[in-house]
């Protein structure tokens, strides 16, 4: 994690869970004079919109008074949803078995995008089967991953 999104989790997180839910994780982005900054929140409970508008005036509050971003910035609160990103070790031993997408930041075995079941994780590397190959992926090469979710469609009944 590089160190900005460090200082501004470590911001935010007590007041997040103290709000009862856990950061999942944060994506921050800096294009010249403004940044647009992606807080991911989640709970056994599930999160609402109403959960997500409060965390973010909660949020907003904080870092208007610490003010870590340097440029304007845009604040958007979410869960992470079915197709929730891939953030640390834990997230990735969380949901083994389960189908990702994953790209990396340098090639890693001749490629960067990857799509494939998550075998194992430990701190350092995730295992995935792709195409009926196994692949060791770096943690520290991945620059983005989700989870492959399926959404079961239920028919109503008439």
């Amino acid at each position: 994690m590089r160190q900005d999104s460090a200082k501004i989790q470590g911001l935010i997180a007590p007041v997040i869970q103290a709000m009862g839910f856990d950061l999942w994780g944060l994506e921050y982005q800096l294009h010249g004079n403004s940044a647009l900054l992606r807080v991911f929140i989640d709970a056994d409970a599930g999160v609402t919109l109403d959960d997500c508008a409060a965390v973010s005036d909660q949020v907003s509050g904080v870092l208007d008074v610490e003010d870590p971003i340097p440029v304007a910035y845009r604040l958007e609160v979410s869960s992470p949803g079915v197709n929730r990103p891939l953030f640390e070790a834990g997230h990735y031993a969380r949901y083994q078995g389960e189908k990702i997408k994953l790209r990396t930041q340098w090639p890693v075995e001749g490629r960067r995008n990857f799509s494939g079941v998550i075998q194992k994780a430990d701190p350092d590397v995730v295992e995935l089967l792709v195409d009926d190959e196994l692949i060791q992926v770096p943690l520290q090469a991945v620059a983005r991953a989700r989870l492959l979710g399926e959404l079961e469609v239920r028919k109503s009944r008439s």
